[in-house]
C-alpha cells in the first residue's frame, strides 16, 4: 500500500467523520477486500487470522457487521501493511465505524439485517426500487405505514407499533430536508389497489403519492395491469447508489426473515439493465399521476 494511497484513506476518512457509520464500514471493507486480492490471500486464509470464518471475512468486507480495531489490526499485518502511518488511517476509520446511528434508538425493533439496509439508506444519494405488493417504505402516509407494519408484527403492542411507524417516519425525512435523496420507484398496479387499513388509509395514501411527486426528487411510475408480464419476473427489489466513487451499487432484497445484499458489478449492472426496461415498460410519471388521481374520484 502506498504513502499515496494512505493519504487518499485519510482524505475519506475526513470527509465521512460525520457520515454512517454503515458507509465507513462499507468503505473499510472495501479497502480491505482490496489488499486481501491484491495480496492473493484467500477469505479462508484471513479468517484464519483472526480467527474467524471465511463467512464474517466476506461480511467484514461488505460492511454488514462492525469491527472490532484488533482485528482490523492484524488483517492489515497479514496483508503487508506495516508502516504505522499507512495503518492509523485505517485503524481510525473502523473506530468511527462502530459508532452508533441516529436509529440506534430504535435497535430493540430492528434486526441486524435490517439496520444495515436503514445505514444503506442513510447515506445513498439515489434510490431506485421497484415494488410488486407495498408501497414503498419511504414513501408510505403514517395509517398506511402501521397497517402494513401489523402484517409482520401480530403481537406489537399500541407502543410498538407507533414507535415502528415513528422510526419509518424518520427514515422519510431524507426525501425532504437538506441533502435529499433522489427516490426513482417503480410499483405494481396491485399495490395501490390492495385496501390496506381500509378505504380512508388508501385515500391518505393515494394523496401523499400525490404530494411526493410534486418534489423534484420523488419520481413514481405505475406498471398497470394492462402490460402483462414484465422484466421484473422475480420480485420487489432496490438499488442504492452512494455519491462516493469507491462504493459499489447495493442491490438489496428483503425477505420475510432476511435479507439479500448484492455489490458485485456483475450483478448489480444487471438489475440496472431490468429497472431500464420497467422503467420503460411503466406509465410514464404524469400518466402515473392522472392514474392515481382518478383512484381518488372512485
Amino acid at each position: 500500500m502506498s504513502a499515496e494511497s494512505a493519504e487518499s484513506i485519510g482524505s475519506t476518512i475526513l470527509k465521512h467523520s460525520t457520515g454512517s457509520p454503515t458507509v465507513l464500514r462499507i468503505l473499510l471493507g472495501t479497502q480491505l477486500r482490496r489488499l486481501r486480492t491484491e495480496r492473493g490471500i484467500s477469505r479462508e486464509d484471513a479468517g484464519y487470522s483472526i480467527r474467524a470464518s471465511h463467512a464474517k471475512i466476506s461480511r467484514l468486507e461488505l460492511g454488514q457487521v462492525s469491527f472490532k480495531e484488533r482485528d482490523v489490526a492484524d488483517l492489515l499485518t497479514l496483508y503487508g501493511v506495516i508502516d504505522p502511518d499507512e495503518r492509523a488511517p485505517l485503524l481510525a476509520l473502523a473506530k468511527q465505524a462502530n459508532a452508533p446511528g441516529w436509529w440506534h434508538k430504535y435497535g430493540d425493533l430492528l434486526p441486524s439485517w435490517f439496520e444495515v439496509y436503514i445505514g444503506l439508506e442513510g447515506a445513498a444519494s439515489a434510490i431506485r426500487t421497484y415494488e410488486n405488493q407495498f408501497v414503498p417504505g419511504l414513501l408510505q402516509a403514517p395509517s398506511y405505514a402501521r397497517a402494513v407494519i401489523e402484517l409482520g408484527n401480530e403481537r406489537a403492542t399500541p407502543g410498538e407499533l407507533d414507535r415502528r411507524v415513528q422510526l419509518r417516519v424518520a427514515r422519510q425525512r431524507r426525501l425532504t430536508g437538506d441533502n435529499r435523496l433522489n427516490l426513482w420507484a417503480v410499483i405494481d398496479e396491485a399495490v395501490v389497489r390492495r385496501a390496506l387499513g381500509g378505504p380512508e388509509a388508501m385515500r391518505e395514501q393515494i394523496e401523499h403519492l400525490l404530494a411526493m411527486t410534486a418534489e423534484r426528487n420523488v419520481t413514481v411510475q405505475v406498471m398497470p395491469f394492462d402490460r402483462g408480464g414484465h422484466a421484473a419476473a422475480g420480485g420487489s427489489f432496490s438499488i442504492l447508489r452512494f455519491p462516493e466513487r469507491e462504493l459499489p451499487d447495493v442491490v438489496y432484497m428483503e425477505q420475510l426473515t432476511s435479507a439479500l445484499y448484492l455489490d458485485k458489478a456483475a450483478e448489480s449492472e444487471h438489475y440496472v439493465k431490468v429497472m431500464d426496461r420497467l422503467s420503460v415498460q411503466a406509465q410514464e410519471p404524469k400518466e402515473s399521476r392522472r392514474f392515481l388521481e382518478s383512484l381518488l374520484d372512485r
